[in-house]
């Protein structure tokens, strides 16, 4: 997925550079001024790469996305070295040389201010905190890297070529003949008129400051109204190929069940066009690292992305139609997390907590389920899924220690030994045609298979004597959760989840919080996990930042001009 998505910002960073130089080439109009801001593109990318290096940074999505932005941004300083030597030529017929030694004369400071404008757009940038911070980081140092270098070119290399290349205007050398040379006379002539228009446009409303106030204050209103209305999200989700199958059999299913449901959905995804190959497990859920005889996991693995015409969210949508038929198991299916490490799957994920300290399992069943079926009628999200339930079968240990006293038991000797005989201890190994076999000590499987078997177990205790289990304790038929998970010391109930369609993570997560505040009692509460903790939790740092790189522009456009009232 990762060479992938590279591979096709690489074409993106060619098509950049090839579409830089054309329309350099329209407005210019001969081969000689376009080779000079052109040139300096892999002259600042080049520099780019070096100062990545040497801030410990490595070509990946961000920072190729970043230089394919900064490949437009860096032609800009040597098109105004280019541009106004033109026009210094065609004013006072100067030579290339003289034209270019003036002009860098008068516009240094301009170039100098246009990067560093430029450079403060993204700095401040760099200072944003969490996750969030580290894409930005390297964005906001990759452009800042590259505009510097830009600026720099632009005051060195941009002037030396063009006193090396360009000709004198009213030479023939670098001028078209035949259809481009009526094709770039009509181009100039459009320009002309387009700037013309613009002009009496500006004019007419140059002088109408109160306009242009109010114009202001309708963008800066529009911005609050959008910014309020439009969805919010964090990481979009990407079809990186890949499809996480979960299955959840009823409480109490054998393994033996819940693996052969799993086959049932392996040979349903087969069919469906777009998938490759599909792996199965019993035992586990990846979702939630859920471990039980009744949890499953299919990786569905996709074709190539040339070949399939499919993407994963469709192949999901018919995953879940083609596995309706499979009967007496609860199926969903999640894609990757968008930034692998980031959580287990795609969507959000969260938790129910019981900050009661009552250690009330059978209650935190009954709230987490009341409170996934409130959360189900939103609209907003999908694909609920908790492995967390109150109501497996169980059986429960009544020791009575005074009995096991008076039989000489060591009550931790006797959970030592029934641990070994029911459970398993690996206790030795050894080496037999040329393979290390491990030796496990365990009882037999027809003396550990029924709970009547327990009576039958024995323990030695301390004068030597058999004393069986039965007689100092009990089986006790009960119903509990499988495993306790907790967060931040909290019981708590793991919840996995995926915005609806047309619906982003943090319609999701709104939702969540307004189903939490309706439905959960007093003492229990919610908690974020994986990608959706950090958006849950960025708070408004990037409007912060915003508002600085705004008084950062202001200050550098003060300095350049000494005016408070021009920038």
């Amino acid at each position: 997925f990762l060479e992938a998505s590279i591979e096709k910002v690489l074409h993106t960073l060619f098509e950049a550079f090839v579409l830089v130089a054309l329309v350099v080439f329209l407005f210019l109009g001969d081969w000689r001024s376009t080779l000079i801001p052109t040139l300096a593109v892999p002259v600042s990318l080049i520099g780019t790469f070096f100062f990545m290096l040497l801030f410990g940074m490595s070509i990946n999505l961000i920072t190729l996305f970043a230089l394919v932005l900064a490949i437009g941004v860096v032609v800009d300083d040597a098109i105004v070295v280019v541009e106004a030597v033109h026009a210094k030529m065609a004013e006072k017929h100067l030579k290339p040389y003289p034209a270019t030694k003036e002009v860098m004369g008068e516009i240094s400071g301009a170039i100098i201010a246009i990067t560093l404008v430029m450079t403060a757009v993204f700095v401040p940038v760099t200072f944003m905190t969490g996750p969030v911070g580290v894409f930005y980081r390297q964005f906001g140092l990759t452009m800042a890297m590259s505009i510097v270098l830009s600026g720099i070119v632009a005051l060195t290399l941009t002037p030396v070529l063009c006193a090396m290349i360009l000709k004198p205007h009213g030479a023939n050398q670098g001028k078209w003949r035949g259809p481009l040379a009526m094709f770039l006379h009509l181009f100039d002539r459009g320009v002309e008129r387009v700037t013309g228009v613009y002009a009496r446009f500006v004019r007419a409303i140059v002088s109408r400051r109160l306009l242009t106030l109010l114009v202001v204050g309708a963008f800066g209103a529009g911005i609050y109204l959008v910014n309020n209305h439009l969805a919010s999200g964090f990481i979009p989700l990407e079809d990186q190929g890949m499809i996480y199958g979960i299955i959840q059999t009823p409480p109490g299913s054998t393994l033996e069940y819940t693996n052969s449901k799993s086959h049932e959905l392996q040979d349903i995804a087969r069919k469906i066009d777009g998938v490759a190959s599909v792996s199965s497990l019993a035992g586990y859920e990846v979702l939630t690292e859920g471990r039980g005889s009744n949890a499953g996991t299919c990786l569905i693995n996709l074709k190539n992305w040339s070949d399939r015409k499919m993407t994963s969210r469709q192949i999901i949508e018919e995953l879940e139609k083609e596995g309706s038929v499979i009967s007496n198991v609860k199926l969903e299916f999640f894609e990757p997390p968008a930034v692998p490490g980031f959580g287990a799957a795609g969507g959000f994920s969260m938790r129910v907590l019981d900050k009661t300290n009552t250690m009330d399992y059978q209650r935190l069943g009954e709230v987490t389920n009341k409170y996934l079926e409130a959360l189900g009628k939103r609209k907003e999200v999908k694909g609920l899924f908790t492995f967390f339930a109150s109501n497996y079968p169980q059986y429960e240990l009544v020791i009575n220690n005074d009995v096991a006293m008076q039989k000489g038991v060591s009550i931790k000797n006797a959970m030592d030994n029934l641990s070994i005989v029911v459970g398993s201890t690996w206790e030795q190994g050894f080496v037999r045609f040329g393979q290390f076999f491990k030796v496990y000590a365990q009882a037999a499987p027809e003396f550990r298979r029924f709970p009547e078997d327990f009576n039958n177990i024995f323990v030695k205790n301390d004068r030597g004597d058999m004393v069986p289990y039965s007689a100092f304790m009990k089986l006790e038929k009960k119903q509990g959760p499988n495993e306790i998970n907790r967060y931040n010391l909290y019981p708590s109930a793991a919840i996995q989840g995926a915005p609806a369609n047309g619906y982003s993570t943090g319609q999701a997560i709104q939702a969540i919080r307004e189903v939490a505040a309706e439905t959960l009692p007093r003492g229990y509460d919610v908690g974020w996990e994986g990608l959706t903790y950090d958006e849950a939790n960025k708070g408004n740092t990037a409007v912060y930042i915003l508002l600085i790189v705004v008084v950062f522009v202001y200050l550098v456009l003060v300095g350049q001009y000494e005016s408070f009232m021009l920038p």
